[in-house]
C-alpha cells in the first residue's frame, strides 16, 4: 500500500480544525485573506483519503496543489483499492473515499454521497513477449473472446484467441484479488455483472497485476490508463502491449482501435470511441453530503483542479458533467 502523509498541524491548529469540522461552511474564496505569497490562509485542517489505485496518483497531485494554495491544509492519502475506500468511508475512518466504479444502492442506503470528478478507462494488457503478440496486434481481440477468456472460461489457449489451433500455449488469466473498480468495469465489459464473475488468478493491487503480466509471456490482465502508460514520455510501460479491442467486429485491428501512446488512448476515452465499460467515471464518496474543509476541497477539484488532469493521464469532465457534479454539492 502506498501512503503519502503531509506534515501535521501544530496543536493549536488541530484544535481549530476540530471546531471547524463540526459544520463550518466553506469560505467564499473571494473573501479569504491572502498571505504575502498570495496563498489563501483561512482554510486549515487535515483531510484523510483512501481508496482506488486508479485515482490515487491524481489525488496526490490535487492534495499538493491545494496545499500550495492553502498552506494550513494537510492530507493523509492512501491507496488500497475502491473496496477499501468505500469501507473506510462508511466506517467514518476517512473523510473521502476514492471509488473507481458505480456507487451501489446499498452504499447510498448507508449514507454514502458521491460526485464524479474525472473519467478514465481500464485496458487489457499482455506481455510484449507473448508468442502471438504480432497476430494480436493485427487482428485485435473481440469482446466475445474476452467473454470466453474471463467469464465462461471456454477459451484457454492463445491459439484459440488468434484462430490457429496449432498454437497450444495456455493462457494465464490474471485478475484483481482485492475489491477494485477496475475489476468491476472489466467484468461488465466482458459480459459479467460483478468482479466476482471474473475467472483467473487473483493478484492484489494495480501495480502487482501490471508487474505480473510483464513477467509472464502467457499472461493476460488489465490496468488503468494512468498506470499502463509512462506519463512523462507518453509511451506504454516497457514490457506490455494493449491488445486492440475489435470494436467493430471486422476481424482486424483498425487504426482507431490501436493504442501505443497515451494521447491515442486518452483521445479515445474522451471522445467516446473507447467503449464504456471499460471506460468509467472516477468518483469521490463521503459519508453524508460534505461540509466545511472537505466540501471546499471537492469544489476546488471540480473547478480549478480540473486543469491538472490531462498531464496526469486523466480525462477532465465536460462542462455539463462538471456542472452536474457541482450542483449535487449545493
Amino acid at each position: 500500500m502506498q501512503k503519502r502523509t503531509l506534515p501535521w498541524l501544530s496543536a493549536f491548529l488541530v484544535l481549530a480544525v476540530t471546531l471547524s469540522a463540526c459544520g463550518t461552511a466553506a469560505p467564499d474564496e473571494s473573501t479569504v485573506p491572502q498571505n504575502e505569497a498570495g496563498a489563501s490562509s483561512e482554510l486549515s485542517g487535515t483531510i484523510s483519503v483512501s481508496g482506488a489505485f486508479a485515482l490515487y496518483p491524481m489525488m496526490t497531485v490535487w492534495a499538493e496543489e491545494f496545499s500550495n494554495i492553502h498552506p494550513d491544509v494537510f492530507f493523509d492519502v492512501q491507496g488500497g483499492g475502491a473496496g477499501k475506500g468505500m469501507t473506510d468511508t462508511i466506517a467514518g475512518a476517512v473523510d473521502i473515499g476514492m471509488i473507481s466504479r458505480t456507487i451501489k444502492d446499498e452504499e447510498t442506503a448507508q449514507g454514502i454521497f458521491w460526485v464524479s470528478v474525472t473519467k478514465d478507462a481500464v485496458f487489457p494488457i499482455v506481455s510484449t513477449e507473448n508468442p502471438v503478440a504480432a497476430q494480436i496486434l493485427e487482428k485485435g481481440i473481440s469482446q466475445e473472446i474476452f467473454n470466453k477468456i474471463y467469464i465462461t472460461g471456454e477459451i484457454t489457449t492463445w491459439g484459440q484467441v488468434v484462430g490457429d489451433p496449432a498454437i497450444t500455449d495456455e493462457i494465464h488469466v490474471f485478475t484483481r484479488s482485492d475489491a477494485a473498480g477496475a475489476a468491476e468495469q472489466w467484468a461488465k465489459f466482458a459480459g459479467g455483472a460483478a468482479q466476482e464473475d471474473l475467472k483467473g488468478i487473483g493478484v492484489n493491487g494495480e501495480p502487482s497485476i501490471l508487474d505480473t503480466v510483464i513477467k509472464d509471456p502467457l499472461g493476460i490482465g488489465y490496468g488503468n490508463l494512468n498506470s499502463i502508460f509512462d506519463l512523462s514520455g507518453g509511451n506504454l510501460v516497457p514490457g506490455i502491449i494493449i491488445p486492440p479491442i475489435d470494436i467493430d467486429k471486422n476481424g482486424k485491428a483498425d487504426e482507431i482501435e490501436i493504442y501505443t501512446v497515451k494521447e491515442d488512448a486518452f483521445g479515445a476515452v474522451a471522445n467516446g470511441t473507447y467503449p464504456s465499460p471499460p471506460a468509467r467515471f472516477e468518483n469521490l464518496a463521503t459519508l453524508g453530503k460534505p461540509e466545511g474543509l472537505t466540501l471546499a476541497f471537492i469544489e476546488w477539484i471540480l473547478t480549478d483542479g480540473q486543469q491538472y488532469l490531462e498531464s496526469a493521464g486523466y480525462v477532465p469532465l465536460t462542462p455539463e458533467q462538471q456542472a452536474e457534479s457541482l450542483s449535487k454539492l449545493k
